[in-house]
């Protein structure tokens, strides 16, 4: 979310029309991260770092003309609106169904808002599961693609990438990987990464004998995207619900063909060129795995071209926000 917001302003600050300011709010206990500090202060606006309930940003909500939130905060939404702000939403996650107050405000704050920008139709039903309202839209927030290349020929294996914590589907990918039986010299499986589950997979992986997977940790940008595009499959096979997932889409903006569950956005990231699994089916991710590696070169060629050419129309360029604003602010 907060790289989709720094991209969003390096965008805005190109567009002469527009004045900009760019706060984050800090919630909870949770503490500043430098790395935030250090791709916002890239930025040739002003950015401030909030508390939640801080006078400041009633302040900053005050100033502006067009208020564009990430998600639907209480502290965001009406004092917008009281102020007669003209206020859009980017939702990025999926809404938990309850009625406690807290889910109570935050529905009627995304009804109150002008624009309502759900990251995936996923996303989307679960806030209007019945009827859509007027100013809803799907519109993915991805701020950055991997910008390297690898000849099909060339590439090899299955690639996964991720936090290693619960619901990401690791360990059933790594005993459908086993019983998949493929030649771990050809068809590796790459588990970039790292996080709790780290003994639970290394003793899997013991456990069973299982070779040729490989566990490099977590990489820099650089080296994920050469990773990336080298490999054969990106799998994602998670369940637990994912608002859209990222990794697909970085696939197959690079052209590789992916594998992800039924599970959340998954599929809608994943694209129509996508082999799509159960989530928690070992045996069916299994018979992906080796489905895969036995496709033809013509039919694998085929799906890493449509999956990106389809991406394309999947996405929205930072042009539609500049023409969403203007129209918010000058409606016909």
């Amino acid at each position: 979310m907060e790289a989709f917001v720094i991209a969003l302003a390096a965008s805005v600050a190109t567009w002469p029309e527009f004045d900009l300011q760019v706060c984050f709010k800090l919630v909870g206990k949770l503490k500043l991260q430098e790395d935030l500090k250090q791709a916002a202060a890239s930025l040739p606006h002003p950015v401030y770092y909030l508390p939640s309930g801080d006078f400041g940003l009633f302040k900053l909500i005050k100033w502006a003309d067009i208020v564009h939130g990430q998600n639907t905060s209480p502290d965001i939404v009406f004092p917008a609106r009281l102020l007669g702000k003209k206020l859009v939403l980017t939702i990025h996650n999926w809404r938990r169904q309850n009625l406690q107050i807290h889910s109570i405000l935050w529905v009627l704050g995304a009804r109150l808002a002008h624009r309502r920008w759900y990251n995936s139709r996923f996303v989307w039903n679960t806030w209007e599961p019945k009827k859509k309202l007027t100013g809803s839209d799907c519109v993915p927030t991805v701020c950055r693609l991997p910008g390297t290349s690898c000849p099909p020929g060339k590439r090899k294996g299955f690639l996964f990438i991720g936090r290693w914590i619960e619901n990401k589907g690791l360990e059933e990918l790594v005993m459908a990987y086993s019983q998949a039986q493929l030649d771990p010299a050809q068809w590796p499986l790459v588990l970039l990464g790292d996080g709790p589950l780290r003994p639970k997979i290394e003793s899997l992986i013991a456990q069973h004998g299982i070779q040729g997977v490989e566990m490099p940790g977590f990489v820099d940008d650089q080296k994920k995207s050469n990773r990336l595009a080298s490999a054969r499959w990106l799998v994602a096979p998670a369940r637990t619900r994912e608002d859209l997932g990222l990794t697909p889409i970085e696939a197959r903006s690079v052209g590789v063909p992916v594998i992800v569950t039924r599970d959340g956005g998954l599929p809608e990231s994943g694209g129509e060129s996508a082999i799509i699994v159960e989530p928690g089916n070992v045996t069916e991710l299994a018979n992906a795995l080796k489905q895969a590696a036995t496709m033809s070169e013509k039919e694998y060629i085929a799906r890493g071209e449509l999956g990106q050419r389809t991406l394309q129309s999947f996405l929205r360029p930072m042009e539609f926000y500049r023409e969403s604003y203007t129209a918010i602010l000058n409606p016909a």
